[in-house]
């Protein structure tokens, strides 16, 4: 039964998970600064809360789907809070990059439990209006977090500086949690049995095999580990096949659904383009264009715009157009990029490109919540808690294969300038909006149509 207060108090999980994901980057000079900090320690504070949030995301649906989502969501909303309170408190680099890992490792466990929940204690039209909200708090956390950082930075409340990035989700945690047990309902799966801890051992190895050279292959020139490391991440998910367990972490039988198999590539696209945009553009306007971070977090702007715009009507395009409603997204995107591509070759002032960044998140908020419902729609109850954690999962692959490929790019092109640099950065862009496009296909004629 759906409490008052669960919308928000989920939501509120969203939010800070995803913030905290994108907000780190306009903090890791002053932090540099402060702390002394290496380039090896600043790559660490950014991909240590990365790496450990995609590879516990699996386990941690699972988690849930054991001993209770509500449970789940509140233990990880804790560790979450009390690791932020740790980050904005540490007293050289070194412990920075573990808090940061220890706040990954809450996300994990709590992140996945959000969409979970939302699918077991809304149905039909509520359903659809649920995801709507998880999709819209997500982008905006993701699109605004630079922003965000920005005028924290700015403020410098209580003389916290760069903290004050993390000790903004002291209040917000504390407050949430004392919510949770009142607004949110409990659920898990029915004759879940045990967690299958070697299953776990082998699947949460394996995504750290996959991630950590996606993540640090780029910057490291793609040494020998990394495709050594890719290898062995291909042994251990064919050792997870290969194990028969009563209650396994992933339920292979999710995957001969066709809407959810084919939702989760078109997961991957869209992911690939998304996070992939917010670093190449935040690194152009920056340094090629001279801006401060809260300039720069400002110029972002256009984008959460559009996507709150098409937030609104996503769902009732995709009721009516199914499938090709998140194709129209992705062609919107196509052409917002386009326009970008050419104002930027043209070298037009700034504010030519706000049409064309707000035609960008318009796109992003068509395609979005029509993916993630088609993904949830056939979905059991019982299987909520580990479809929501490959789905999280996929997002965070997806997001960090595409700032990989982009980063190939856009440091390839580098030598000829920034804006040069960002040109080729933008086709690659364009070029992850058609495969969108293209995947979309793969769905079913009616999932988009049954998601909203």
């Amino acid at each position: 039964m759906v409490r008052a207060g669960t919308l928000p108090v989920v939501l509120t999980g969203v939010f800070i998970t995803i913030l905290d994901f994108f907000i780190v980057n306009v903090a890791v000079p002053p932090i540099q600064d402060d702390l002394h900090a290496s380039d090896s320690a600043v790559q660490w504070i950014v991909a240590g809360y990365g790496l450990a949030y995609g590879s516990g995301l699996i386990l941690g649906g699972r988690l849930g789907d054991v001993f209770g989502r509500r449970r789940m969501f509140a233990a990880g909303m804790a560790l979450f809070t009390l690791a932020s309170a740790a980050c904005g408190l540490v007293p050289d680099a070194g412990a920075l990059v573990a808090a940061r890992v220890a706040q990954g490792a809450a996300a994990a466990l709590l992140a996945p439990q959000v969409l979970a929940i939302l699918r077991t204690a809304y149905s039909g039209a509520a359903q659809v209006r649920a995801v709507n909200a998880y999709a819209l708090t997500m982008g905006l956390a993701a699109v605004l977090g630079q922003l965000i950082g920005g005028l924290l930075i700015r403020a410098d409340l209580f003389g916290a500086g760069w903290r004050a990035c993390f000790l903004i989700n002291l209040p917000i945690g504390l407050a949430a949690l004392a919510m949770t047990r009142r607004a949110v309902p409990e659920s898990r799966q029915d004759g879940a049995g045990r967690v299958d801890l070697g299953g776990a051992v082998l699947v949460t190895l394996a995504l750290a095999a996959v991630l950590l050279p996606l993540i640090e292959g780029r910057e490291q020139g793609w040494p020998w580990w990394t495709w050594a490391s890719f290898a062995v991440a291909g042994l251990l998910l064919l050792g997870y096949a290969g194990r028969r367990h009563a209650s396994p972490l992933i339920d292979l039988a999710l995957f001969r659904e066709r809407a959810f198999t084919a939702g989760l590539l078109t997961q991957l696209a869209f992911t690939m383009g998304m996070a992939a945009y917010f670093l190449i553009f935040a690194l152009y306007v920056q340094e090629g264009r001279g801006m401060d971070a809260l300039q720069a977090g400002l110029v972002f702007t256009p984008i959460g715009a559009g996507y709150l715009a098409a937030s609104s009507f996503a769902p009732r395009l995709a009721a009516r157009f199914g499938r090709q409603a998140i194709a129209f997204g992705g062609l919107t995107r196509v052409a917002g990029l386009a326009l970008i591509l050419l104002a930027v070759h043209r070298e037009a002032p700034i504010g030519w490109l706000v049409p064309a960044l707000a035609l960008d998140g318009i796109g992003m908020g068509l395609a979005l919540a029509p993916i993630m419902g088609t993904v949830l729609a056939r979905v059991s109850p019982r299987h909520a808690g580990a479809a929501a954690g490959l789905l999280s999962t996929t997002q965070q692959v997806g997001g960090a294969l595409g700032v990989g490929i982009a980063g190939i790019v856009f440091y390839g092109a580098l030598p000829g300038g920034v804006a040069h640099a960002f040109q080729y950065g933008l086709v690659y862009l364009i070029a992850a909006a058609l495969l969108l496009v293209g995947l979309v296909q793969l769905l079913p004629r009616t999932s988009a149509r049954a998601a909203a």
